[in-house]
């Protein structure tokens, strides 16, 4: 099972970056300002257009630790099942254009996935999971690189609800949960909650509750709030290590060692487009740095 947790962390990253170059791809924020949205709300609604019918409330839930004021604000303007499948057709060629151009390699690989995966991406248990399933309702299967990349994102959405239903029986907010996560990558103070929209009112609320608990002293994370932000990860690893182990060691690998490399040059996109410290479930490093004991 150890090695099943490792593969389950080690392709985790490659769908992480797979999916998460795009937030920042020109093409896509060109695309999305055409329609009133800047680069953060048509990410949301981009990402949110499979769900967004249940209302802003279910889709922050969804999301975890990214602004409910931002996501409201987006579902506002993309207010119709048009507009939101047209932003979502927005990314997905965007999507298809930049990785035809960025890592033509991988078009075969993701063609492969889409004819392959799909039975067992679709037998793989949704109960406390609605985001993911949200996708199998929404995603045309087409046998292409597009679809095999709905795919990926499927299992991305996946392990999300996996972590953030983790996240949940520790008693975290979404908040709370990007104050650790930020200080667990050796961020400087609150660049991930800011990143994601959140108010400094909501901010400093979740450390005070962090710090209420002892999972933070002043604006310093403990070495226990630390402890328990690998404990998290380590336990989405493992719970979505069934992914891997449904779709058996042969395509584990195969993912892994087509898509790292790949990989590499999205995230190299991202370090363009963005910046370094965006797309954290993709950087390699970990480290705690200074903290209160």
């Amino acid at each position: 099972m150890d090695d099943w947790i490792s593969l389950s962390a080690r392709a985790a990253r490659s769908v992480q970056t797979t999916v998460g170059w795009i937030f920042w791809d020109p093409d896509a924020v060109a695309a999305y300002e055409s329609r009133g949205l800047s680069a953060g709300l048509g990410y949301i609604v981009a990402r949110a257009a499979p769900m967004a019918a249940a209302g802003p409330s279910a889709i922050a839930a969804a999301f975890g630790s990214i602004s409910p004021l931002g996501i409201a604000l987006a579902l506002n303007i993309a207010d119709t099942p048009d507009a939101l499948r047209a932003v979502w057709e927005d990314r997905n060629h965007a999507v298809e254009t930049g990785i035809r151009r960025y890592t033509p390699e991988l078009e075969p690989a993701l063609e492969r996935i889409s004819r392959e995966w799909w039975p067992t991406l679709r037998d793989l248990p949704l109960a406390g999971r609605p985001f993911a399933a949200s996708h199998l309702d929404y995603v045309d299967n087409t046998a292409s690189l597009m679809d095999g990349w709905h795919a990926i994102n499927f299992i991305r959405e996946w392990r999300g609800d996996t972590h953030w239903n983790i996240v949940a029986t520790h008693g975290l907010s979404g908040q709370e949960a990007s104050i650790l996560h930020n200080a667990w990558l050796g961020y400087e103070r609150d660049w991930l909650s800011h990143s994601r929209g959140n108010s400094p009112q909501d901010i400093e609320a979740a450390w005070t509750s962090l710090q209420q608990r002892g999972l933070a002293r002043g604006d310093v994370v403990t070495d226990a709030g630390l402890q328990l932000r690998e404990e998290i990860e380590s336990a989405t690893d493992q719970m979505t290590a069934e992914v891997w182990q449904r779709l058996g060691r042969d395509d584990t690998k195969w993912f892994i060692d087509t898509f790292e490399p790949a990989c590499e040059i999205l995230l190299e996109r991202v370090d363009i487009t963005a910046g370094q410290n965006f797309q954290p479930a993709s950087r390699r490093r970990r480290w705690y740095g200074q903290s209160a004991t």
